[in-house]
């Protein structure tokens, strides 16, 4: 997501970085840097002429802060610049009071309408509480109906199928049905065109006339860039709509239609879609992408990821095997599946601050996570229990049943042993915390918390090691 831009941000700052003071000089040289990278990602001229114009005189009027160098402000700067760029904050969905809240989904075929409207159910649904209906009104693109009432079955989410073939008679009755049954949030998918037409527009603004939506999201798909931006401009001018599903941006190296809807149309990017999966459309928070463009990572966005993936009860009996140093394979195993439910290790670790520049010169096996679920999975129960069962002949039947090299085998155990004793030596430190212990105030209070994974556990091995080794000497 978004490589390109970030790698190009990454040679400008860190050229900035380690300067004694800003001058003129360095802030001409480094703004049109900054303005070539934009327009290279595909970002709107004007956008990038006023971005870096800001930019400038933030730069030429700050007052450097004490115990912070220079060039360390001027990213300051960018960073600050590039989360107002980006909307300033995140603007959720305003729920209506009283009655349920009509969501209308408007949008270019193929920009991923249909599939958004789901996304947003299953979003609603499993992680805000909501009840939501679906209401099929694109009535003109084959199987369209069809895909959202698939869609609704796997989620558990009910979809209002269309009547007389006709829009407008198929949304107000799906509104009528959906008040009937008690749903609180109403997502409906309306039909796209290949371009934007008259008609198209006429049948949209006779819905919102009648209907009344409280909020219609426009939905661009981030691959097209400024012709994304483009439509948006003109949906915007005859609906006026409240808020944009940027979809698809985990393909979009660029970035010049997440950078520039917000200038051009001043309504809020409010969802992005980062894969194909029903669980892949987040909330945006145009601070987290700002820092993953800054090379800064987004901490907070990977806890969260943890978080959904890992119950509390989980976590605290994890916490508490490890730090008794009973982590055994199935233990490993369970760890690996958490992680690949995570999504794909290179977007995990581009998310740790400083990860993601040095990620270009490392050499990511995607598939040793699968491979290793396997061998782990050719063992029986009790070779899992207790590797140490694990000889010669065991080490032949499970690599025959995983297809890999005994050699593979035999490098996993190695390695688990090592992690072991590493488990065994950070929980005399005290590094898994207590089970059931304090863990502060606020909302996110009762929230499951992390557990040390394979993943995180080479971070955090290295700096127990070299303690240890301080400690003998």
């Amino acid at each position: 997501m978004l490589d390109a831009l970030q790698e190009r941000f990454d040679g400008i700052l860190r050229s900035l970085k380690g300067q004694a003071k800003i001058s003129e000089s360095n802030i001409e040289d480094a703004t049109r840097e900054i303005r070539r990278a934009l327009l290279e990602a595909d970002v709107g001229v004007q956008v990038a002429r006023d971005f870096v114009v800001r930019v400038a005189e933030q730069a030429r009027g700050a007052e450097v802060l004490k115990g912070v160098l220079p060039g360390q402000q001027f990213v300051k700067i960018v960073h600050d610049e590039l989360t107002a760029l980006l909307g300033g904050e995140n603007q959720p969905i305003q729920f209506a009071r009283g009655e349920p809240t009509l969501l209308m989904m408007v949008g270019l075929q193929g920009s991923g309408k249909t599939t958004s409207a789901a996304k947003l159910a299953h979003l609603l649904k499993r992680k805000m509480g909501r009840r939501p209906f679906l209401i099929a009104a694109d009535i003109y693109r084959p199987a369209a109906v069809d895909q959202l009432v698939v869609l609704g079955r796997q989620l558990g989410v009910p979809v209002f199928q269309p009547v007389d073939n006709d829009a407008l008679k198929t949304a107000r009755a799906g509104v009528a049905e959906a008040r009937r049954g008690n749903f609180d949030t109403i997502i409906l998918d309306t039909a796209g065109r290949l371009h934007i037409d008259e008609v198209m527009m006429q049948e949209l603004a006779r819905i919102r006339a009648e209907l009344n939506p409280h909020e219609i999201l426009f939905v661009a798909d981030a691959m097209i860039g400024q012709d994304a931006v483009k439509a948006a401009r003109e949906f915007n001018e005859r609906l006026a709509f409240h808020g944009v599903i940027l979809t698809k941006l985990d393909g979009d190296t660029r970035g010049g239609a997440a950078m520039s809807i917000r200038a051009v149309t001043g309504k809020p990017l409010k969802f992005i879609g980062t894969g194909e999966k029903l669980e892949a459309l987040e909330p945006f928070h145009p601070d987290r992408l700002a820092q993953r463009i800054l090379g800064m990572g987004d901490v907070v966005g990977l806890v969260e990821k943890v978080q959904e993936q890992v119950e509390r009860q989980d976590a605290e009996k994890m916490a508490a095997r490890m730090a008794r140093a009973e982590f055994d394979l199935e233990d490993f195993l369970s760890q690996l599946q958490m992680i690949k439910r995570l999504g794909p290790l290179e977007g995990l670790l581009k998310m740790i601050p400083g990860v993601g520049s040095k990620l270009k010169d490392m050499d990511l096996d995607s598939g040793q996570l699968t491979r290793t679920e396997a061998i782990i999975q050719s063992m029986t129960s009790a070779e899992r229990r207790q590797p140490a069962l694990i000889n010669g002949s065991r080490k032949a039947r499970i690599a025959r049943g995983s297809g890999v090299k005994e050699n593979d085998v035999g490098l996993l155990l190695h390695q688990y042993d090592q992690m072991k004793g590493m488990m065994k030596q950070l929980g005399g430190m005290g590094m898994f915390g207590a089970p059931g212990g304090r863990r502060g105030s606020g909302p996110d209070n009762d929230r499951p918390q992390p557990v040390l994974n394979p993943v995180s556990a080479g971070f955090s091995v290295k700096r127990a090691q070299k303690k240890a080794g301080k400690k003998k000497r």
